[in-house]
């Protein structure tokens, strides 16, 4: 019997033990990307709503006008997650050159499971934006 031959016998189930090992980091790396993509995602699109809404604000918009606005833009956030804060609000008044400031907070859900139980969850993200009243 040769020494190939050999050792190529005594390799019966090296195939599942390494991806024994391997498995679990993988199932990680994808579960992380996964919500971390929707993380950074739903950052990106906040921020976007934030700069619209506060720009709309400047120019003349109402609070009830920008929130139509913000709702009328979110592609795929849930609108009960949410939260407008607009600073001055129309009632106190915009003085032209003051400065308007929009804060949007929004929560992500964690979906897959692993990174549910490492990860805050709800994960928080958060946009403001500030210009002067023209």
């Amino acid at each position: 019997m040769s020494l190939l031959k050999l050792l190529k016998g005594q390799a019966h189930g090296q195939a599942l033990l390494e991806m024994a090992l391997v498995l679990p980091i993988l199932l990680l790396l994808l579960m992380g990307i996964i919500d971390f993509g929707r993380i950074i995602a739903s950052g990106l699109q906040i921020n976007n709503l934030t700069r619209e809404a506060v720009r709309a604000g400047v120019v003349g918009y109402s609070d009830s006008e920008i929130e139509a606005l913000i709702f009328a833009r979110e592609s795929w956030l849930e609108e009960d997650k949410i939260v407008i804060t607009i600073d001055p609000d129309e009632e106190t008044g915009r003085i032209k050159g003051d400065p308007l400031s929009v804060t949007i907070d929004y929560s992500v859900e964690i979906i897959t499971p692993l990174m549910a139980n490492l990860l805050t969850n709800p994960w928080p993200v958060s946009a403001q934006c500030l210009m002067r009243v023209e």
